[in-house]
């Protein structure tokens, strides 16, 4: 298998180092990418550089997953304006191991096969390296003037905050991670996001005047919304891989959701299907477009990769429970229908505030279907709100204990998408 031409149909592939695709081709090769452990759980963010490291492990070469905890505790000012926070050793500690678990649900850590997938904490070599030692013995091989030609450095330096000297050393730090693991597992080649080549190209470079070493690279794009959003953005903020913190469901409405622009660019990088069977999708999606069936086969393809092919079954019929006949009255839904809504958000209210009577926007904010009072009345007003499959019409409206389905819940719809299942207590 030829992995750079399986990619480039993909559109995984942005910048390359001339030789890359020649030494892929030659013999089964070292290969590493980064994540940066700022959370327990990687993000969608991250699910490209996970599917570079899988198609490099079916090609029959060897990943190497990078979790960068003494970088974590540097910052990289790639693609960023501000200075971020640092993390402490504990919470690197805890990130880490969260994002372990994760990735051994993709890649096969199994060490009795010669592309067995490892782990690598560059913590391990840093804390041994003082700071006296890393300026002699690598600082020394690499100008400032080939450090300030960076593009993401040269925008930190043009920008208002500018740039602190410890996230100015950090593409020295990940050039010698490169160097490292070329030195000490035989690693050739870096992947990344395209922001990550400057960063990338310094590790090649290092290599060879530190060790006169050959090393390869390539980035893939960086994922974008046709509307100009954020990729992997929404309301309630990041789509996480972590099921408890974004559900099943939620991250199956998140990829049923793209545009059409958008669902036919990522099915390609975001699933395993081959080319012809993309090329006919994409076919038949345009003689149809209101099926939406790239939209669905995105959807199925990347739930069932990450959260398992039972967890995209329980989010398809969630979804058929809540959007199937939406002109039925809330009442039709059985309680099972109610509760077997996987991944609908829970939320609880006394009874006794029922019994009482509770003005909309207070019920909305008590529960926190929104942040703020001010958020509800806001919605409300713009007509964004349902209650038991009804429009809340003003923010005067009461919420009581007689709209309760089955004598226990109430559901809510923020937008178009965003529903909640209210129950009573008490």
């Amino acid at each position: 298998m030829n992995l750079i031409e399986e990619l480039r149909w993909r559109g995984m592939i942005q910048d390359i180092m001339p030789g890359t695709e020649e030494q892929l081709l030659k013999e089964m090769t070292t290969a590493y990418i980064g994540f940066d452990p700022t959370a327990e759980s990687l993000h969608i963010g991250s699910l490209v550089p996970i599917l570079l490291l899988v198609h490099l492990q079916k090609a029959g070469h060897k990943p190497l997953a990078l979790v960068g905890g003494a970088t974590g505790m540097i910052g990289d000012p790639s693609g960023k304006s501000e200075e971020r926070n640092l993390l402490d050793e504990n919470t690197l500690a805890r990130n880490v191991a969260g994002i372990r678990a994760q990735l051994e649900k993709f890649l096969d850590f199994d060490g009795s096969k010669p592309n067995a997938a490892e782990m690598v904490n560059n913590y391990d070599w840093f804390r041994a390296i003082s700071f006296i030692d890393f300026l002699r013995d690598t600082g020394k091989h690499i100008t400032v003037n080939y450090m300030m030609a960076k593009d993401s450095v040269k925008k930190r330096f043009e920008g208002e905050v500018g740039i602190s000297y410890t996230e100015f050393a950090y593409q020295l730090m990940q050039g010698y991670d490169f160097y490292w693991l070329y030195e000490n597992k035989n690693c050739k080649l870096q992947m990344g996001g395209s922001d990550q080549w400057g960063n990338i190209t310094t590790g090649t470079e290092l290599i060879r005047r530190k060790a006169a070493g050959e090393a390869f690279a390539f980035t893939c794009p960086l994922i974008r919304k046709a509307d100009g959003t954020k990729f992997g953005k929404t309301e309630s903020g990041n789509v996480w891989l972590d099921a408890s913190r974004t559900s099943p469901y939620q991250f199956y409405q998140f990829w049923l959701n793209a545009s059409d622009s958008d669902a036919a660019t990522w099915l390609p990088i975001f699933s395993f299907l081959d080319r012809l069977t993309v090329e006919e999708l994409k076919k038949q999606h345009e003689a149809a477009p209101e099926q939406r069936l790239l939209q669905k086969k995105l959807a199925e393809e990347v739930t069932s990769f990450v959260h398992g092919r039972e967890e995209f079954e329980k989010a398809v019929a969630t979804t058929e429970r809540l959007f199937a006949n939406q002109n039925a009255p809330a009442e039709s839904l059985s309680l099972e229908d109610l509760e077997s809504m996987e991944g609908v958000v829970k939320a609880s209210i006394s009874r006794d505030e029922l019994k009482a009577g509770v003005d909309v926007v207070s019920f909305l904010a008590t529960t926190h279907v929104f942040a703020s009072k001010g958020e509800a009345r806001k919605l409300v007003q713009g007509g964004g709100v349902s209650i038991n499959r009804r429009k809340v019409e003003a923010v005067t409206d009461v919420v009581k204990e007689e709209q309760l389905l089955h004598d226990r819940y109430i559901l809510v719809q923020k937008g178009k998408k965003n529903y909640y299942l209210v129950e009573a207590q008490g």
